[in-house]
């Protein structure tokens, strides 16, 4: 039986012209950064006629394409030099020094700004393109990886977020995967080492590992000695792996082995409290040096309770001040929301904490448990 898809907030991966993703190639300049050079040659013109013919403020105009060329295109960027050009015609007659030998000076000093602006725009939206471009590779094969989970599961409900750190174009290795079988729905998020292809790889390898065992393995600790088995059989890569995994019990409750990653949150009656097991093992691909083997915990789930999984990217993000993002305080208040609702305020409280973009990638999938109504 066919199951429906939660609705995802992956970034958008360009197919087609027009589209959100082939948009990032003409980057969205800020009002303030346009109006710049021209608001700057309109300051050196007015001091220049209040200053009077004696003092000369001719060579400040060159700051107009200057300035161009550092959110305008190549050919605004000539036309803002023609207008810098004209104010100096028309203020060297004013100060009575058109044709001087300073004046050609000062025009030339303007035409070179205005080559050199040119030639640096046309880099920096060179650069800019091949940045958009490299976002959408990253961002395709991260929607590649990442399928959609399924909307709802027997008694439990998904939704799912996952946000894409702006700052830079590099590949993260966040992944999440519900798996629905006919016993029973396995759950598993998880946060790569590292960043860029060879994350990649190793995310693939643990999704890979985890969609095929979560179908015939007994429990828990056996998904996660075959994820540790299909690690091994790779090159080595010195990257390791934390991971949640988890298991939704017939009896209304949820089986979680914790391999080092941050522990879900389960939220019931108002509160959020850090669903850990009794037992936090390494992280997977670090078997060599466990001292003990992994134990899971199990959690009883009520009517409305909900468990917060989310990967570093959540839990450590920053403000100024250095302060982590208090996920346990903004979960206690995820109670009778919409799912989706749910993660778009956790989504939204992240990135007013940080205030900027997030500087790395970060997964939240939110699982709340409903009781089956009995049929009439």
């Amino acid at each position: 039986m066919r199951v429906p898809a939660a609705e995802t907030a992956r970034p958008l991966v360009a197919g087609a012209p027009g589209d959100p993703v082939s948009q990032q190639a003409a980057p969205r300049v800020r009002p303030g950064l346009v109006m710049l050079p021209f608001l700057a040659m309109a300051v050196v013109a007015a001091v220049d006629v209040l200053a009077g013919p004696r003092v000369g403020f001719l060579p400040l105009l060159s700051l107009g394409p200057a300035l161009a060329a550092v959110s305008l295109r190549p050919l605004q960027t000539v036309l803002v030099g023609g207008l810098a050009i004209t104010l100096s015609v028309l203020l060297a007659a004013y100060d009575e020094r058109l044709g001087s030998h300073q004046w050609l000076i000062i025009l030339a000093a303007i035409a070179g700004v205005t080559v050199t602006g040119v030639i640096a725009s046309a880099g920096r939206r060179k650069r800019e393109r091949e940045l958009a471009s490299v976002r959408a590779v990253a961002e395709a094969a991260q929607q590649v990886l990442l399928r959609p989970v399924p909307a709802s599961a027997g008694q439990v409900t998904f939704a799912v977020r996952y946000m894409s750190a702006a700052a830079t174009a590099r590949i993260g290795g966040d992944l999440y995967e519900v798996v629905v079988t006919p016993q029973n729905v396995r759950i598993i998020v998880a946060d790569v080492q590292g960043k860029g292809l060879a994350a990649v790889r190793t995310a693939s390898v643990v999704l890979g590992a985890f969609r095929e065992a979560a179908y015939d393995a007994g429990d828990l600790g056996d998904i996660a000695a075959r994820i540790e088995l299909s690690l091994e059989r790779q090159e080595p890569e010195e990257e390791f792996v934390t991971a949640v995994l988890a298991q939704v019990s017939p009896g209304g409750g949820i089986e979680i082995l914790n391999c080092g990653h941050p522990p879900p949150l389960l939220v019931s009656g108002g509160s959020a409290v850090l669903a850990e097991p009794p037992e936090t093992g390494v992280p997977l691909g670090l078997s060599r040096l466990a001292v003990s083997s992994r134990k899971p915990g199990l959690f009883p789930l009520g009517e409305g309770d909900q468990v917060l999984f989310y990967t570093d990217g959540i839990s450590e993000a920053r403000d100024k001040s250095g302060t982590f993002f208090p996920i346990e305080q903004q979960a206690s208040h995820l109670e009778g929301l919409d799912p989706e609702a749910a993660l778009e305020r956790i989504c939204g409280a992240v990135i007013q904490h940080v205030g900027h973009e997030l500087q790395d990638d970060a997964a939240l999938l939110l699982l709340t448990h409903r009781h089956r109504k009995s049929r009439s």
